[in-house]
Order: structure tokens, then sequence, then C-alpha cells
């Protein structure tokens, strides 16, 4: 399974939500969406600055981090963002496929 980092922001509607709820609540049911896709959720924490909570989940594709992030922002209630995490090997074997390019100019 793959890696995601998943960040989210919170509007006005999702941060009374939390404030309702508290945070553990918040997290369940992320772990439970993560499950539902077949995956595994690592870490959650919140923060505050660009990110109201970030987490990292394992994912057995694509597809369906992509799924969860259409999910979660189709709320109206939050802003998600899905980025795929990269190991040292992933890049190392990327590394050597680099291609020659010659640039515009």
């Amino acid at each position: 399974m793959a890696k995601y980092l998943m960040q989210a922001s919170y509007g006005a509607q999702g941060v009374q939500g939390l404030i309702q709820g508290g945070g553990s609540s918040r997290v369940a049911a992320v772990e439970a969406l993560v499950q539902q896709m077949g995956g595994t959720l690592e870490v959650v924490y919140f923060s505050f600055g660009d990110s109201d909570v970030i987490g990292i989940c394992d994912m057995p594709d694509n597809v369906s981090a992509v799924a969860i992030s259409l999910a979660v922002n189709a709320s109206g209630v939050i802003n998600a963002k899905v980025t795929p995490l990269i190991t040292p090997e992933e890049l190392d074997a990327a590394a050597k496929k680099v291609p020659s390019y010659t640039p515009p100019g």
C-alpha cells in the first residue's frame, strides 16, 4: 500500500462541529472513512496555520485516495487535499530512469 498525506482546513461550519464533537470524534470518522476504502490511518494531528488537521494513511491505490478527497470536499465544510508520499527507494528508482531533456530556449 502507498502512503498519503492528508491535509485539511475547516470552514466555519466545520469548526462548529469540532467545538461540539471534539477532535477524537473527527479522528474516528476519518479512520472509518479510510477503512471503508481499504486503507489504514497511521496518525492524525490537529494544528493551526495553513492546515487545521494533518494525517498520514496507507491506501490501496490512488483511486481510493482521490475518492476520499472527493467525499470530504463534497461536504462543503472542509477543504482537503491528498498528497502521495514517495519513499526514498522510489525516488532512487526514479532517479535511475531520468531521461535526457533539453529545456526550451
